[in-house]
């Protein structure tokens, strides 16, 4: 059989993490947050938790990376932590839930701004809120909503697949390009922020005329605005699926993920911070377009086309950087034959598993068919931070059954840091629960979307059974 080759060096290591994290969130998500934390520093306080947390993440996954170096990721660090049927329920989730919802979730987001530009086409609210499509206990989904925007989240999910599909040093190049644009573009919009001397510095300490400072709201308030931060600051767990087509990975797959993340945590923070010194809290948390808000003070009418321009590069490029390695999820389970069989192959002519990319790229289109980008968002962060857990687990097993295995680089901190991200991934997934059966209950969503992506993965398990006794 055809193998995957290694091609892709330092610099495209970080770039995957860089582009695999900054997408469309810091520039939508920073509004909401403010409004469920009525305060600026307590917002600060959540980028900072959640960038540090995903770096314990990344750093954890770093050694494992190390130790098994092998395309399929976190599919691979399972199956040698947990067996089989939790390595195939994780790769089933990432299919399902966690990969494939948030490529949906971005090019959604892409599809949306472009709006900016272009009049995509509508139907009237009667037409699309005609035929719901009801799941008892979870919610109801309107599948001819929003249908333009749909239709250009699809075409964008097709043309990178059909990218990826036809070469892994093309895709690599394109993210490449993305991350550095990504990059240029947050750093040229906190410069003409804070050059522009408009602001108040007053901001970045004044809280909400409204704030709550009660224990269990500022709990589940610093929960739910998490979720948020957690949505920006996924995708550094995506290297790991490409590890065997990293150059030197016990070299670059730690030094990538942590300079990429560290990149990261400080452009969000930063952008964040330029925010608030344009808009007070009770503003900011009131803006539909906290970013075009915030640059229409400085450039006037300009100001929205530009971040406009910022989210479409930010999406497409985060799109891409979702598509390269998430198949490979996809790939190395149809390998062990805990899959369809097709979606193993590697194409003879391109070296790339372009059926597990075209496979990905068919439940996408469904997901952005039946979704919105709240939804999804919420669906695969909750998701991914369960599986976040158990990873951190993990360490502790492959330290005892592989202790002579080489490891280049070896986690700091053991084994505290492993432990708080465990009862930070323990916290939150709780209380996302409660959060969303709460607002379900009190009319304030149509969907319980942390209890529907558990519906998804639950339908794995007797796919598990089937792929086993096929197998037999």
């Amino acid at each position: 059989m055809a193998q995957l080759e290694r091609k892709l060096g330092l610099w495209a290591s970080v770039s995957i993490v860089i582009g695999s994290v900054i997408g469309s969130s810091i520039f939508m998500k920073p509004a909401s947050m403010a409004a469920q934390l009525s305060s600026p520093l307590m917002l600060l306080m959540v980028w900072v938790v959640a960038g540090v947390v995903s770096l314990f993440g990344g750093m954890i996954n770093a050694e494992v990376g190390c130790v098994l170096p092998e395309t399929g990721g976190q599919y691979v660090y399972f199956r040698n932590m947990y067996g089989n049927f939790f390595a195939y329920l994780f790769g089933w989730s990432s299919f399902i839930v966690i990969d494939t919802a948030s490529i949906s979730a971005i090019a959604f987001v892409f599809a949306d701004y472009a709006e900016y530009f272009v009049r995509l086409p509508h139907f009237s609210a009667a037409i699309e809120h005609a035929v719901p499509v009801v799941i008892p206990y979870i919610g109801r989904f309107y599948l001819l909503e929003n249908i333009g925007v749909k239709g250009l989240a699809v075409l964008l999910i097709i043309l990178f697949t059909w990218i990826n599909a036809r070469s892994l040093k093309a895709g690599g190049a394109v993210q490449v390009f993305f991350s550095g644009l990504k990059v240029f573009a947050l750093i040229f919009l906190i410069a003409t922020i804070f050059f522009s001397g408009k602001g108040n510095i007053l901001n970045l300490a004044t809280a909400s005329a409204g704030f709550d400072s009660s224990y269990w709201h500022q709990l589940t308030a610093f929960i739910a605005a998490t979720t948020g931060a957690l949505a920006a600051y996924d995708g550094w767990n995506n290297l790991g699926f490409i590890s065997g087509e990293i150059k030197d990975p016990n070299r670059n797959i730690p030094r990538g993920l942590i300079i990429g993340l560290c990149t990261c945590i400080l452009l969000y923070v930063l952008t964040t911070e330029a925010y608030l010194y344009m808009l007070p809290v009770d503003i900011m948390k009131n803006s539909a377009l906290v970013a075009s808000d915030a640059l229409y003070k400085v450039m006037g009418a300009a100001g929205g086309g530009f971040v406009a321009v910022l989210v479409l590069l930010s999406t497409a490029g985060g799109t891409n950087s979702n598509i390269l390695p998430c198949a490979r999820v996809v790939y190395a389970m149809s390998e062990e034959k805990n899959f369809f069989a097709f979606a193993g192959k590697v194409n003879p002519k391109y070296h790339t598993p372009s059926n597990a990319l075209w496979f990905q790229a068919a439940w996408a289109t469904i997901l952005v068919l039946i979704g919105s980008f709240d939804m999804l968002m919420d669906m695969f962060v909750f998701i991914t931070w369960i599986f976040y857990g158990f990873a951190a687990y993990g360490i502790f097993i492959l330290r005892k059954k592989m202790p002579l295995a080489p490891r280049a680089f070896k986690l700091k901190g053991y084994p505290y840091l492993p432990i708080i991200f465990m009862m930070f991934s323990s916290l939150y997934v709780v209380i996302t629960l409660y959060n969303d059966t709460s607002n379900y209950i009190a009319g304030k969503s149509h969907i319980i979307n942390s209890v529907f992506g558990l519906l998804l993965t639950a339908i794995g398990v007797p796919l598990y059974w089937y792929f086993r006794k096929k197998e037999i």
